[in-house]
């Protein structure tokens, strides 16, 4: 029986290694050379949400406001590399394990000239706990994660206004 009880809290333990989060690799990559990084905190997210309205312009000149999904973000991370250092090469193993390892679901993937942009979330139908975005050039691979409990149909609804 102790030998079963080992057994699975070692596996227990194998897989809770790998099921890394975003702030575990901001954690890991931030303070490494030639890595640019950004936080935002709960904290933050908190004051930019006592604004009255925090609005972005579209592509047509039209006002998005951003209030209500900023109001539940819990954190904001954001890593960019260089793409030929081993930072990146272990940064984007990373990512993959990261993605692969939570349900995530892919909603876009953009090619254009070299570059190539793709957006995931992870919740379930009626909440989204995360929005990461990944991109890659010839020069660059960027990681962005939005954490928080953000209202899908409110989110879909403001990236649709965003993107018009």
């Amino acid at each position: 029986m102790k030998k079963i009880l080992t057994l699975m809290t070692a596996l227990f333990l194998a897989v809770s290694a790998f099921a890394q989060s975003a702030k575990e690799l901001y954690n890991k990559y931030s303070d490494l050379n030639g890595v640019s990084a950004v936080y935002v905190s709960p904290a933050m997210f908190r004051m930019i949400g006592k604004l009255p309205d925090v609005d972005m312009e579209n592509s047509q000149g039209e006002k998005v406001n951003l209030t209500p999904i900023i109001n539940t973000l819990s954190g904001f991370y954001l890593l960019e590399v260089e793409e030929n250092s081993s930072a990146a090469v272990q940064l984007q193993a990373d990512v993959k394990k990261l993605l692969d390892g939570k349900k995530f679901e892919l909603l876009f993937e953009a090619k254009e000239d070299g570059e190539t942009t793709r957006l995931f979330t992870a919740g379930d139908g009626k909440k989204v706990s995360s929005l990461i975005l990944i991109s890659r050039d010839a020069e660059d691979f960027t990681f962005m994660s939005l954490e928080g409990n953000m209202d899908r149909d409110e989110l879909e609804n403001i990236l649709a206004e965003a993107a018009k």
